[in-house]
C-alpha cells in the first residue's frame, strides 16, 4: 500500500495581483493591435473615400493622431484619435455628423478595427497568469 501526503498551499492574493498583471499588460497588447489595424485602415488621399469605408487622410494627422491608454483601476483600455490633434473630426468620421459646417457620412474605422481583431484578442490572454 503506498501512503503519500500533499502539501497545497493556495495564495488568492498572489492570484489576484499575477492575474491583474497579466490583464495590464495584455490589454496594452490588445489596444495597440486595434490601433494599428486602424492605422492601415486610413490611406493617404487628397479626395475624400467613399461613405462606408474608412476616411482619407490628406497629411496623415488623423492616423498621427491614433492612441491608446490602458486604465489599470477600471481595467479598461481607451482606443482613438486624440482630441488635442483633430478635435472632433474623428468622431464625425466614425459616427457621422458635422464638423466645422459640413456634414460627414459615416466613414467609420475604430469600429471594423476592433471587429477584424476581435477573434484573436483571446489568445492575448491565453496563459497569461502563471
Amino acid at each position: 500500500m503506498f501512503d503519500f501526503r500533499i502539501k497545497w498551499d493556495f495564495h488568492p492574493k498572489k492570484i489576484k495581483n499575477a492575474a491583474k498583471k497579466a490583464s495590464f499588460k495584455n490589454l496594452g497588447h490588445a489596444g495597440a493591435v486595434i490601433r494599428l489595424a486602424a492605422k492601415q485602415s486610413i490611406k493617404r488621399n487628397r479626395s475624400a473615400s467613399m461613405a462606408g469605408s474608412p476616411p482619407h487622410t490628406r497629411r496623415g494627422q488623423l492616423k498621427r493622431s491614433l492612441r491608446y491608454a490602458v486604465d489599470k483601476g477600471n481595467e479598461s483600455v481607451v482606443i482613438g484619435p486624440t482630441y488635442t490633434m483633430v478635435g472632433r473630426s474623428g468622431m464625425a468620421h466614425e459616427y457621422g455628423g458635422f464638423f466645422r459646417g459640413n456634414r460627414y457620412p459615416k466613414r467609420a474605422f475604430m469600429q471594423p478595427a476592433l471587429e477584424k481583431n476581435k477573434r484573436s484578442l483571446p489568445k492575448l490572454w491565453a496563459n497569461a497568469v502563471k
